[in-house]
């Protein structure tokens, strides 16, 4: 077996990555961590912690406001075991608004695992300043964990800021996005990945879905970031296969498993094991979600593909990307919604052109300009709804199209004009080719008031060209900052807006 093929391991409290070396048998040493921990849904009360194990255990957690961990609190998690691939979450409840909490995390059976510490804080219930971070993306167009360049770097400039959580608008893994050992640059320079067996090949079963989150999680810098701040996920395409819809078969030979639902749902139950959200299968785990930050900020965590309507009919009479129940609930939500911002984590932006072969569309907008059709007749229902409900001050924030822009959509510029203006912040990717700018349909008036986009597609990471978002809101005026910046943290663009009572 080549080098670039041997499978890694990570160690566990060091961190360190290790070449797996064949004929050594770990069957009488103590169980390791082997992917970190990691926090995730934090609210005012409560939060998730994560882990994996290396073999069966339980998981354990030690609990406490001091990072000396004096007068910690035990808690005994599930049992890590071959069934979710010996991952495990521990739902925190009870906890105090506005805290920060330190925790430790141990794998126990015979013989315990060393500790990993990981910290999160809890959202406030009184105003507070609060700053968070977004985007997506990771190993996708073949370019994966490199080490001549600090592998996925962008994660320390992202942890500089000291975020108070991480929103992931999707595409956290590349299922369907292969690496091979080395890609020759147009300089003259060679990208060379880090390698597994389960990144030779698409991901068609449980397992080989699994190993795409233990490909990234073997990232030293994530792991590191992923321990002190939370994350929210959810989900876009690449978890599963490009572009794709319920229902769908695939035309493409490298898959011999052509049923886009049995690879979905082997995909979910990779993405439920191996990310800190508290969703599962449909319908009491969902991916949609609010989660609330205080009253300054409801965060609406959109899922737009578990009922999006085939990209070949997307621009038909009346499509869908939200479906009707979570188009209901999201009216409803925001309708109920007290706090000063409402933000609206989307896995698609809303309008851009996003082209799925010939005559097709992947995305909201249909390509005409015109009033609404197919998939864009939900949006523009929702935001209708806002304004006859006057549902203020809302946001939009995703990544999928690997640049970074900001849009304004005034029906002052649009077709479809019963809507109230607002903001749609893009950024991406986290490491990934760049790619774009992508043209604007102007159903809803979009305005790209900044783009920031490479040269040529799939322009490497090595080029630059990766992006995350900052958002930070001040607990004496509410007044948003978005800030889109680059691989190394450099404030490429910033928008203030300010609330409208």
């Amino acid at each position: 077996m080549q080098i670039g093929r041997r499978r890694l391991l990570a160690a566990g409290a060091g961190g360190a990555v290790l070449l797996g070396t064949p004929g050594i048998s770990y069957a009488a040493s103590r169980p390791q961590l082997t992917h970190g921990v990691q926090s995730g849904d934090v609210t005012d009360r409560g939060a998730i912690l994560w882990t994996r194990a290396d073999r069966g255990a339980d998981m354990v957690v030690e609990l406490a406001t001091r990072p000396d961990f004096k007068h910690a609190r035990r808690i005994k998690g599930p049992a890590l075991t071959e069934a979710t691939d010996f991952t495990g979450k521990v739902r925190l409840k009870g906890l105090r608004p506005g805290s920060q909490y330190h925790y430790r995390i141990r794998a126990e059976g015979e013989r315990r695992s060393e500790a990993l510490e990981g910290s999160f804080t809890t959202a406030a219930t009184e105003p507070k300043d609060l700053r968070f971070q977004w985007s997506g993306d990771l190993a996708g167009q073949g370019w994966g964990i490199n080490p001549d360049v600090g592998g996925y770097r962008i994660f320390q400039a992202m942890a500089d800021a000291e975020p108070d959580f991480f929103l992931c608008s999707g595409d956290f893994v590349y299922a369907d996005g292969p690496l091979v050992e080395t890609v020759a640059l147009p300089d003259g320079t060679t990208w060379r990945n880090t390698l597994v067996d389960e990144k030779l090949k698409v991901a068609e079963t449980l397992d080989e879905y699994r190993g795409q989150f233990k490909y990234n999680l073997l990232d030293e810098n994530l792991r590191a970031y992923l321990a002190r701040v939370p994350m929210v996920n959810q989900w876009d395409d690449h978890e599963v296969v490009n572009n794709w819809y319920p229902g769908e078969i695939l035309d493409l030979p490298q898959y011999t498993e052509k049923r886009v639902d049995v690879l979905a749902a082997r995909a979910r139950q990779a993405f439920a094991e191996y990310t800190p959200g508290g969703f599962g299968p449909e319908p009491d785990g969902r991916i949609y979600r609010k989660i609330a930050y205080g009253p300054l900020m409801d965060l609406f965590v959109l899922d737009m593909r578990t009922f999006k309507s085939p990209n070949p009919d997307a621009d038909g009479a009346r499509g869908h990307v939200l479906g009707e129940r979570q188009l209901a609930w999201l009216k409803r939500e925001l309708r109920r919604s007290k706090a000063t911002w409402k933000v609206i984590a989307a896995d698609l932006p809303i309008g851009l052109l996003v082209g799925d072969g010939a005559g097709a569309w992947e995305g909201i907008a249909e390509g005409t300009g015109a009033a609404p059709m197919g998939r864009e007749t939900e949006i523009a229902d929702l935001l209708a709804h806002c304004k006859r409900e006057q549902v203020r001050n809302m946001v939009w924030l995703t990544a999928d199209v690997h640049y970074t822009a900001a849009h304004h959509y005034s029906p002052d510029r649009a077709v479809f004009q019963d809507f109230d203006p607002f903001w749609e912040f893009v950024s991406g990717p986290l490491n990934a080719g760049g790619f774009g700018p992508n043209r604007l349909d102007a159903t809803f008036g979009p305005e790209a008031v900044f783009v920031q986009a490479p040269p040529a597609a799939n322009t490497s990471p090595a080029e630059g060209y990766q992006f995350f978002g900052e958002v930070d809101i001040d607990a004496e005026t509410e007044v948003m900052t978005v800030s889109l910046k680059d691989l190394d943290g450099g404030v490429l663009f910033t928008q203030a807006v300010e609330p409208v009572a």
